[in-house]
């Protein structure tokens, strides 16, 4: 360990050095969050987290100064990346592969706030799980997403399909749907997104809208089902946002999906007692992967587009 001080803490993290700089930094002013409390965010944050970034290739989103000044985009390990740091190499493109600790640590001490992952593995070419994403046009409307999941919900229930939800941490919610390993492309993936999208604006053609370009969605609700595609990326569960507001991408039970349900409910300094008193909402979401019955529907939809 080396000596603290005002301006650099080391860690020992699981044996490794992780060294924290300016941990009074402050990062979220608003809501008078600073750097160390981030840290310690991500350090409790972690058992649950850490399982959907594993052996996934990473895009974060860094705030060097802060929420209030300018971001970057990273996919690209840097050189000074320390040796605990796995990466993988995809399109020329060597990718950071956030799989323990002590790198999600120094990925939070370089100022990365948001962890984008793919919906599949490294070492898959199929995706692990379909997410939809439902974006309403600001918070003002996110009742909107409440109602496209509770439909998605029902279709799901008769299907016998098990599903998850989580906000955005910004102004929308999104759908999850484990699936098994190695049982659905991109392109039988894309034939259910699809489908819950058609089902949904068939329904509600005033509320919802499949419409890319965001001056013709009016104040529709996007069902982003093109989203859910090889290449893309999604906020992680319990990945915070680069908002004013410090808002976390926070899974849910599906009881709490209704009316009084508000973004602004889940900010990064409520979401380690929301665990403690209610537990996770996606404790078992690797556990139901197996048992999901996609492959009928899959087949039933693949026949109907012939």
């Amino acid at each position: 360990m080396g000596k603290p001080s005002k301006e650099q803490i080391d860690l020992n993290v699981n044996g490794e050095i992780v060294t924290l700089t300016s941990p009074n930094k402050p990062l979220w002013p608003d809501q008078d969050i600073v750097k160390v409390e981030y840290i310690n965010y991500l350090t409790q944050i972690s058992p649950y987290m850490l399982p959907f970034l594993k052996e996934r290739a990473l895009t974060v989103i860094r705030y060097p100064h802060g929420v209030s000044e300018e971001k970057f985009y990273q996919k690209n390990c840097p050189d000074y990346a320390p040796h605990y740091v796995h990466t993988d190499m995809e399109e020329d493109i060597n990718y950071i592969v956030c799989n323990n600790l002590p790198t999600l640590l120094w990925l939070g001490n370089q100022l990365a706030f948001e962890f984008h992952i793919p919906y599949r593995t490294v070492e898959n070419v199929h995706p692990s799980e379909i997410v939809m994403d439902l974006d309403p046009p600001s918070r003002k409307e996110f009742h909107l997403s409440v109602e496209a999941a509770l439909m998605i919900k029902e279709v799901c229930d008769k299907l016998h399909l098990t599903t998850f939800i989580k906000t955005s941490g910004n102004k929308g919610m999104q759908i999850y749907i484990p699936l098994p390993e190695q049982a659905a492309t991109f392109e039988d993936s894309r034939l259910f997104t699809e489908f819950l999208a058609q089902y949904l604006i068939e329904r509600e053609p005033k509320w919802f809208t499949i419409e890319r370009l965001k001056k013709n969605r009016g104040n529709r609700c996007y069902v982003d089902y093109i989203q859910h595609a090889e290449g893309k990326t999604i906020i992680a569960p319990y990945s915070v946002r680069g908002n004013d507001d410090a808002l976390v991408a926070t899974p849910l039970y599906w009881n709490e999906v209704n009316a009084s349900l508000k973004p602004e409910q889940f900010p990064l300094t409520s979401i380690i007692d929301r665990i403690k008193d209610i537990g996770d909402p996606f404790k078992d979401f690797f556990s139901c992967k197996s048992k999901q019955p996609i492959l009928p529907v899959i087949k039933a939809l693949n026949e109907k587009s012939l």
